[in-house]
């Protein structure tokens, strides 16, 4: 994706300018960002539209990777952050960026826009052990599984391969749970 479509605010036009021409339908937001109203919306142009709330030594994971791999149509509020380098590191984040200190794995982050985000596999993983305690982590896992073929059995692999991991019964049941509903809308 050429970085003049995607307008971010104070970079060449204000928030206030950006509001305005959203108004007029001349852009729409993506993610951080506003892009021209006749362009597509790609995982590019999402992951382009975090760039300044993702360290460099960062990963976007959980809901935010998600909807960068195409999960939902509106950004999640809250945005979650993984470290990526060995080295730890405190990041100043805003208010709505959840920064998540444990290191992803070697190979679960590809580089989209020169974003680090984190891949549909482990972020479908990490949505499935998050949903207890994350009400929004189903809805967000449920949107991912269909984006990529092969997700459903990719996730159902590893997760027996999790054999002692705490969580994992009810993250496998709860992989086959969406897994029959989305079988049922699909047929």
């Amino acid at each position: 994706m050429h970085p003049a479509l995607l307008y971010l605010p104070g970079d060449r036009l204000t928030l206030a300018e950006l509001g305005s021409a959203r108004l007029d339908g001349h852009v729409f937001e993506v993610g951080e960002g506003f892009m021209p109203a006749d362009t597509v919306e790609t995982s590019a142009a999402r992951a382009a539209s975090l760039a300044a709330i993702v360290p460099d030594r960062a990963a976007a994971c959980g809901p935010t990777a998600a909807w960068v791999h195409g999960a939902g149509d509106l950004p999640p509020t809250v945005h979650h952050v993984r470290r990526r380098s060995i080295r730890r590191f405190r990041p100043s984040l805003p208010p709505h960026v959840v920064y998540h200190d444990g290191l992803t794995g070697e190979g679960d982050v590809r580089m989209i826009a020169g974003v680090g985000v984190v891949d549909e596999l482990p972020t479908a993983l990490e949505l499935l052990f998050a949903a207890p305690a994350d009400p929004t982590a189903e809805r967000w896992l449920r949107a991912l599984l269909p984006v990529s073929e092969g997700l459903v059995d990719g996730a159902r692999a590893r997760l027996e391969q999790l054999s002692r991991r705490p969580g994992r019964r009810s993250a496998m049941r709860m992989l086959e749970r969406i897994a029959a509903d989305q079988d049922v809308v699909t047929r």
